[in-house]
């Protein structure tokens, strides 16, 4: 697809594509980490219905693999990769992301009375690098889909073990306060 046809499908000149957005391979990343941040906002809502820790963790997994835009983002990381010019703008948008996941599982914690065992931006990092590292991995052609990774099968791999949200007491927290 080019630059003309993006235009004409949006209804602006081709010249708008490319002022806002430099390029079109710029324009594509914008478009799946929006993706990605509007499919967030669901994961959210599957997020704040969980009774406990273990089902959150375990139904923020699944939720998030099942998300239609992380293969558009796993293409983006890529691009960001072969092309030192888009590192800028994936950098941009993984913050952002990594950000509102702060908010949301910080809000989640205080509100539940959880804690996590980690940092709240560890929490993030940790739980997206993972999940996209997921899709990469099976985009490269190991053997599993998106719906193995939670289960722990061929990938051996285990999203919702990548979160450290708890609602029982730190092991550490218990030996003290039983003295």
């Amino acid at each position: 697809m080019s630059v003309t046809e993006i235009a004409n499908a949006a209804g602006v000149f081709p010249n708008q594509v490319t002022y806002y957005f430099d390029s079109k391979d710029s324009l594509l990343v914008h478009a799946a980490f929006l993706g990605l941040l509007h499919d967030a906002h669901r994961v959210e809502r599957i997020g704040r219905q969980a009774p406990d820790a273990p089902t959150f963790r375990r139904n923020i997994a699944r939720a998030v693999l099942a998300m239609p835009s992380l293969p558009w983002v796993a293409r983006a990381l890529a691009s960001g990769i072969s092309k030192p010019e888009l590192a800028p703008v994936v950098d941009q948008h993984l913050r952002l992301l990594f950000r509102q996941s702060e908010r949301f599982v910080s809000q989640l914690l205080d509100s539940r009375g959880w804690r996590a065992r980690r940092p709240l931006s560890v929490e993030a990092r940790t739980f997206w690098s993972t999940a996209l590292g997921a899709v990469l991995l099976v985009r490269a052609g190991t053997h599993g889909t998106n719906a193995d990774l939670d289960l722990d099968l061929d990938l051996d791999l285990d999203l919702a073990g990548a979160l450290a949200i708890h609602d029982e007491p730190d092991p550490g927290e218990r030996s003290r306060t039983a003295r």
